[in-house]
């Protein structure tokens, strides 16, 4: 049997010059090191075929399967600030859409798979090193319920790719409920293209937000709609200690999803102004910098979209900035609930922020492991024995003392057992990320040995981030020194 993919392919359809229609560059010799099964039956694929030889060759770009209607996508964006005018797929191929078990149309996208008219003198192609990076953390981020895009696959090529040195080629199989980010819009507005942009925004709408169709003003609508997605999305990100590393427009989602984990790297010890990625130089994209970089992509958004507002260019300004201005009191909002389940409160009281930053500024102040310092208090809640591990995260352990007896006061006003409160913090606060020194010597592994078995402990680790795991409880340590990764890179 022949591998099938029911592609449908709305966005190919859409007028020529939001895209160019390009092939995958055929690769030597293909090998499947990763499929993801659960994800290919969610999207009614076979995985037994994707498995074959035949699969392979489809998921390296060697083959293009029955159906699809291979594009690379156009957009601009602003990079660190500064804006260009035309970016696109450099080294992605958006293949096709399929509608999922769930109803749900996803993009099959194929990232690493040749030169585009996008690239930019590049060469098309992606490393390893990158394409394992992204399918680790954002199968991770699915797992902890953060929305994001997923990795359906991973195959060597066979073939080296040149950067600081040569190293092996790979290609990763995307899905998304779609690739279309902010920079899309921003590709139209440079152009003065208002058909393109209210093109674009219908399509949007119909995709994503199809409840905003019959509003009495559907553009602002979806302006609201992206606002409230990313709000929530980048205060998801916070209570897991993410960092993205590179939140430029052309990385922003329309949809609300992740997407784009190149510099991406999880706290360690909690610092607010934390950066790991070394293109980074200014701390842009710093930890704490993430929502007001958020409402920054989102203004630039609002902008694109004001000729569809009205003809009254103030008035299309005044508009916007008053659903602009709805972004910080929705990511407060979803940021200070999700802390309070990552503390274990239950309800909403007055002083309950002050309380919650406190532990962060202590944290900060002693250095405090962030991933370990919520599981464990998740252990303290449940048995007052287990104060001793968060303790031990603490430089000064008698600053956590002061924070805990006020937080023992607090909780004491809440009807709910020691045993529910810790069920409840174990539900939110996971005991395994992608810690940055693992998912380094998962790649070390690989593009030196070509051994997988690192990866695949890793994967299965990280595939259960709420469950205590004790046969793998060292993937939950901090880092030792010698084992700290200060700098992430992009790897394209």
């Amino acid at each position: 049997m022949t591998v099938h993919f029911p592609f449908q392919n709305t966005y190919s359809a859409l007028p020529a010059n939001f895209f160019a229609r390009v092939a995958p560059t055929p690769v030597a010799a293909p090998r499947l090191i990763k499929l993801n099964r659960p994800l290919a039956v969610q999207l009614g694929l076979d995985p037994d075929l994707l498995s074959t030889p035949e699969g392979a060759e489809i998921l390296a770009g060697k083959r293009v399967p029955d159906g699809a209607d291979p594009i690379a996508m156009a957009y601009a964006g602003h990079q660190f600030g500064h804006f260009v005018p035309q970016l696109g797929d450099g080294r992605a191929i958006l293949l096709g859409e399929v509608i999922d078990k769930d109803g749900v149309r996803r993009d099959i996208q194929l990232k690493g798979s040749g030169p585009t008219p996008f690239s930019r003198r590049g060469d098309g192609r992606a490393a390893l090193g990158p394409v394992l990076r992204e399918y680790i953390v954002s199968e991770a981020m699915f797992a902890m319920g953060i929305p994001t895009t997923r990795s359906l696959a991973a195959v060597v090529t066979g073939e080296p790719v040149m950067r600081e040195t040569a190293l092996p080629g790979a290609v990763l199989t995307r899905i998304a409920s779609s690739h279309i980010r902010v920079g899309t819009f921003q590709f139209f507005a440079a152009r003065g293209d208002t058909d393109g942009i209210r093109a674009l925004a219908d399509h949007v709408i119909a995709r994503h937000y199809p409840h905003v169709k019959d509003a009495e003003q559907p553009y602002h609508a979806l302006l609201a709609g992206v606002v409230a997605q990313q709000a929530e999305l980048v205060a998801r990100w916070l209570h897991a200690g993410f960092i993205h590393g590179v939140m430029n427009t052309d990385n922003s989602s329309i949809s609300g999803e992740t997407i784009d984990y190149g510099p991406c790297a999880f706290l360690d010890a909690y610092n607010p102004a934390q950066v790991f990625s070394s293109i980074d130089e200014m701390g842009r994209y710093a930890y704490a910098n993430q929502p007001r970089i958020a409402l920054w992509n989102l203004t630039r958004l609002a902008e694109c979209l004001l000729p569809l507002f009205t003809d009254d260019k103030d008035k299309a300004i005044e508009q916007a900035q008053a659903i602009l201005g709805e972004f910080p009191e929705k990511f407060t909002a979803a940021y200070q609930a999700g802390l309070r389940k990552k503390v274990g409160l239950f309800t909403a009281r007055d002083g309950d922020e002050a309380l919650i930053q406190d532990l962060l500024d202590t944290m900060a102040k002693n250095e405090a492991d962030f991933t370990l310092t919520f599981r464990q208090l998740g252990h303290a809640a449940g048995d007052e024995a287990g104060i001793a591990d968060v303790r031990a995260q603490f430089t000064d352990p008698a600053a956590f003392d002061e924070w805990a007896s006020r937080w023992r006061e607090r909780t004491a006003l809440e009807p709910q057992t020691s045993a529910e409160r810790k069920a409840a913090m174990h539900a939110v606060n996971p005991a395994f990320i992608p810690r940055n020194h693992r998912v380094e010597a998962v790649i070390q592994a690989a593009v030196t040995n070509d051994d997988y078995a690192p990866f695949e402990e890793l994967l299965t680790v990280l595939a259960k981030p709420f469950d205590d795991q004790p046969q793998y409880a060292a993937y939950a340590e901090t880092p030792l020194p010698e084992q700290r990764v200060t700098q992430t890179f992009c790897g394209t």
